[in-house]
């Protein structure tokens, strides 16, 4: 894939956090709302986590304060353009988040609504989130609380050399787009985080979230194109936006990391079902194809 070289790019979506340590919270930590963060149990046995740093209760402890400068990054002077896009990794992600929220800006309005934006949030090794301390062990999440998508890139390497994902852009696309398809739920009013880790399982309501996520993943990359920040897309980048689905299902995700699978623990779904899902939205490039309540 490419993007166009001369199309100008926003960094300020993207809030650069790389190299800034940051303490851990003093208060309880949370799993945060959606994407490849709610699966810390599983990743935490893989990576090496402590699953208790990462699960608590989104409806208690202090209120969250963004301590962090907003002073101007390395993304201002470096990412400029898409021709900066196609020679450095984070400019790359500064394109595809603004070619998703160009996309989800314009389909908002064909539903009569306003989308807000949602910053995404670069980080290397730990920061802190609304939701509570982010580990680049827990994979990139949205966080409702504070509205914001956290990504640490070292996660992309990880995906293909520990799960066996082909990586590239298109990976790295698929699963920031998911992302912000738990921010677009969160705007519609159906991203409902509360209890949902005790309910697990193949027809589980979290999965259902994680789901549909995928497939509103697939919409963008239907239009991706058309929001002229993406010059074009092969069959081979649309092969890497699959099977990087396929790596992160749960059943892929057990096998490699404890030997055997167990559905009833499953938060994401199935390699099949996220393929599926990924597949719907990416044929349709409609909405309505992500069965989704209350649209």
């Amino acid at each position: 894939m490419s993007f166009n070289d001369q199309k100008r790019l926003d960094p300020s979506q993207v809030q650069d956090r790389r190299g800034r340590s940051t303490g851990r919270s003093t208060g309880r930590t949370v799993v945060v709302g959606g994407g490849l963060g709610l699966l810390v149990l599983l990743v935490s046995m893989f990576l090496g986590v402590d699953p208790s740093a990462l699960l608590g209760d989104t409806s208690s402890g202090p209120a969250y304060t963004d301590g962090y400068s907003q002073n101007a990054s390395e993304l201002t002077s470096e990412c400029q353009t898409g021709a900066d896009a196609n020679q450095r990794q984070d400019c790359q992600l500064v394109g595809f988040v603004n070619s998703i929220q160009a996309f989800w800006t314009d389909e908002f309005t064909n539903f009569g609504m306003r989308y807000v934006p949602a910053q995404t949030v670069l980080f290397s090794g730990s920061t802190q989130a609304a939701c509570g301390f982010a580990s680049s062990a827990s994979g990139p999440f949205y966080c409702p609380r504070d509205r914001m998508v956290y990504v640490d890139l070292s996660f992309f390497e990880t995906i293909r050399t520990r799960l066996g994902a082909r990586g590239g852009p298109l990976a790295m696309a698929y699963i920031i787009a998911h992302e912000y398809g738990h921010h677009v739920q969160n705007l519609f009013g159906v991203l409902n985080t509360s209890g949902m880790i005790r309910d697990t399982g193949p027809d589980s309501e979290i999965v259902f979230v994680e789901l549909q996520a995928d497939c509103l993943a697939g919409i963008w990359l239907h239009h991706a194109t058309q929001t002229g920040y993406i010059a074009r897309l092969t069959r081979e980048d649309i092969i890497q936006a699959l099977d990087a689905a396929v790596s992160v299902g749960d059943d892929r995700i057990q096998q490699q990391t404890q030997g055997y699978v167990v559905p009833d623990a499953w938060t994401h779904g199935s390699s099949q079902q996220r393929l599926e899902a990924l597949q719907d939205g990416l044929a349709s490039g409609d909405v309505d194809s992500c069965n989704t309540p209350g649209w």
